[in-house]
């Protein structure tokens, strides 16, 4: 049996640890509320333009996804480190669980003493239902989890799955819990706004305005004491502005691409503002809409591949803060160097300008003067969608499209809403577009983000992940195998499917690992994680936020 156990008196470290600081340095800002260790308000920003009122933690388009705060409102069953990913998960919501041999089964015990921010006590009730709504209602089954019975029993709650989850216990335990009592009686919990949320999470929602949400520290948070009284979530219309605020110190945590990030944003204030970027198994790929032309055609993946300069586009978009993907299996390395099967040891991306004319030449592609046309005449055009104000994404969008014109392709860079965007991916209303893929302590995340036919959802349906609609039985299969195999060899056998696949029929095109990036300023409060404590995903936008907003403590 699989266990994680914690005794009665480890469950009392735990909580004191969450009260304590951090070994690391931390920090925030010049919030306008002070006190006198200083200020007593946490500026969280992010550059997703306008938002609505809309506070429901299961949509992605939300104000509270979009800008982080529902993870401040909203707990998980544990904290898992995303960007360690093999460490033990810490207990939150769950105090213990347990699964068993071939990971089919899981069974969790409430945290006694937890209470909503309504006043009514969190119970087993609670963490049943929250599977059990993901289980009814399919959008909201974002890990796509083959649900079975679900139980409780007293404290405890059994979760049972139709196939093993070894490769998602990350994920599942990381599920947020919702309030049976408030969300039972929701007709539709996918379109609900939610604009009063009811969570175990340290802070409560105080105000909303277009500007910016307000949470105020609970006073009876099972945790203990929090550090910061106040976190105010604001919104920039793009990166630059919000790169403006957190050099001035407006904002003191968030997340945004910053060109030259060390002369711009450290420099600036080198004391206090910090960057910190951990690396995993997750990339940033630009992903092709593979039932829709030109992108159903494999042989122009492949050419749009060869062209792609993946060293010069991690220097000039991202400013070599996101390192360029150098085996052809797409997985970052160092991460990733243990998953590489034994066929694409050593084997490299390299730029083949001729290689890609001839792969389009020998599929019965033509070059009318400096037009590529298809075999049936037709012009080959694509349009690389992203949201306006990702500038990190747009300059890689321009950069794909400016590889291209040689081949005789004309692309165009169209930035969208950003709600547009997320809604437009999702139902695959796109030719191409950038998007990152979720890390895990495999590659199985990153694989099936991008071409898992689990995932396929027709065009104009919503889809979680695999917004390309890329389907190949064999990788399918050997997706599903390496998610239920009990032994290494088996997994290994079925990775090494899986990256041919990935190596042949070009799902997507992956360019760059993608860290867990996240700035943030040391100035009024300290315990972030760190390379000296690296604790935690950096990132508001996070499960891990409900942690670092208990680590957090004033600097004096």
């Amino acid at each position: 049996m699989n266990k994680r156990r914690i005794s009665t008196a480890i469950v009392g470290l735990t909580s004191l640890a969450l009260i304590a600081t951090a070994c690391s340095g931390g920090g925030s800002g010049e919030g306008s509320s002070s006190s006198a260790g200083g200020s007593s308000v946490l500026t969280i920003g992010m550059p997703n333009g306008p938002q609505t009122d809309n506070s429901n933690p299961f949509a992605n388009t939300s104000s509270a996804m979009s800008l982080g705060y529902a993870f401040a409102i909203y707990e998980p069953l544990a904290q898992v480190n995303t960007v360690r990913p093999s460490e033990d998960p810490t207990p939150w919501l769950a105090s213990e669980w347990e699964w068993n041999a071939d990971y089919t089964q899981l069974t969790l015990t409430a945290r006694d003493g937890v209470k909503w921010s309504d006043g009514e006590d969190f119970t087993a009730e609670d963490i049943a239902y929250s599977f059990q709504i993901r289980k009814d209602n399919e959008g909201l089954n974002t890990f796509a989890l083959p649900f079975g019975d679900i139980a409780v029993d007293g404290n405890k709650v059994t979760v049972s799955f139709t196939s093993g989850q070894f490769v998602k216990q990350g994920q599942i335990l990381q599920l947020f819990v919702v309030p049976e009592h408030v969300w039972k009686d929701v007709d539709d919990p996918t379109t609900w706004t939610n604009e009063e949320p009811v969570g175990t999470g340290p802070y409560t929602l105080k105000s909303w305005t277009a500007q910016a949400a307000t949470l105020t520290a609970r006073d009876d948070y099972w945790g203990g004491e929090l550090g910061v009284k106040e976190l105010r979530y604001s919104s920039y219309n793009d990166n630059n502005a919000l790169t403006n605020a957190l050099v001035s110190g407006e904002a003191q945590w968030g997340w945004t691409f910053i060109p030259d990030y060390e002369k711009v944003y450290i420099d600036a204030n080198p004391e206090v503002n910090n960057q910190w970027a951990p690396t995993g198994l997750g990339v940033d790929a630009l992903f092709l809409n593979t039932e829709t032309a030109p992108f159903d055609d494999v042989a122009v993946r492949k050419a749009v591949q060869f062209v792609l300069d993946r060293k010069q586009i991690s220097e000039l978009a991202s400013s070599g803060v996101f390192p360029p993907l150098t085996n052809v299996t797409g997985l970052p390395e160092p991460a990733g160097t243990d998953f590489i099967t034994a066929p694409f040891q050593g084997k490299e991306y390299t730029v083949d300008e001729a290689g890609a004319k001839q792969v389009l030449a020998d599929a019965g592609y033509t070059l009318d003067g400096t037009t590529l046309k298809d075999p049936e005449g037709n012009a080959v055009t694509f349009t690389l969608t992203n949201p306006t104000g990702w500038s990190d994404y747009l300059t890689e969008l321009q950069m794909v499209a400016d590889a291209v014109k040689p081949l005789g392709i004309t692309a165009t860079v169209e930035g969208q809403n950003a709600d547009a965007w997320f809604t437009a991916i999702a139902e695959g209303d796109f030719q191409a577009s950038m998007h990152w893929t979720d890390g895990g302590a495999t590659p199985w995340d990153t694989y099936s983000n991008q071409m898992d036919g689990a995932q396929y959802m027709p065009l104009g349906e919503r889809a979680n992940w695999n917004f390309g609609r890329f389907k190949n039985d064999e990788a399918t299969a050997a997706l599903a195998t390496y998610a239920n195999a009990t032994d290494e060899a088996a997994r290994t056998a079925a990775l090494e499917t899986v990256q041919q696949v990935f190596v042949d029929e070009v799902p997507t095109i992956a360019l760059l690992g993608r860290p867990a990036a996240a700035q943030y300023s040391t100035k009024n409060f300290v315990g972030w994680p760190s390379d000296e404590d690296p604790y935690a995903n950096p990132q508001p936008t996070t499960a891990n936020a409900s942690l670092i907003l208990t680590k957090l403590k004033p600097a004096s």
